[in-house]
């Protein structure tokens, strides 16, 4: 069915597509029924580079992004864990194919950074339009909100 890396985990079935196959593996996924995402969220495994789980295929990098697909008729779901440089943090948008995808995307925009092509409104969704940074990254500085604090009396 679908000609990407796959594995077994936690009795779901995980698809590992790279950049490239990864809108033809969502098209065969959506032609396979899998008519919902319910889910799609980034990943930054810069402190966790060596992780186990992926397959010896599968060139780990900085950032993942995760996303769920689910049939409702008959009751399945599979995930997709695209890995994504960091030196080039950019997926193609789902938005065409899954409209609820959009604010997802733009989370992940905001959070993390990854840019998702042919978006149509990718701007930041959380934090305020002229916000620097990424603060879901890991590499992002700790405190760097300042915090204002109110006297006694109630006056600054």
């Amino acid at each position: 069915m679908f000609r990407v890396p796959a594995k077994q985990l936690y009795h779901q079935t995980v698809l590992f597509p790279s950049r490239d196959s990864y809108l033809d593996t969502v098209d065969s996924a959506k032609a396979d029924g899998f008519e919902m995402c319910a889910d799609l969220c980034a990943v930054d495994y810069l402190t966790h580079p060596g992780r186990a789980s992926l397959p010896d295929s599968v060139q780990a990098e900085r950032f993942e992004v995760v996303v769920v697909l689910v049939s409702l008729e008959p009751r399945r779901r599979i995930r997709l864990r695209v890995q994504v440089p960091e030196n080039s943090p950019m997926l193609a948008t789902l938005f065409e194919r899954y409209l609820g995808s959009e604010a997802m995307e733009r989370e992940a925009y905001d959070m993390f950074g990854i840019v998702f092509t042919g978006h149509p409104d990718l701007t930041r969704i959380l934090m305020p339009q002229d916000w620097e940074g990424h603060p879901l990254r890991k590499d992002y500085a700790i405190g760097r909100v300042p915090v204002q604090f109110k006297s006694p009396s109630g006056t600054r």
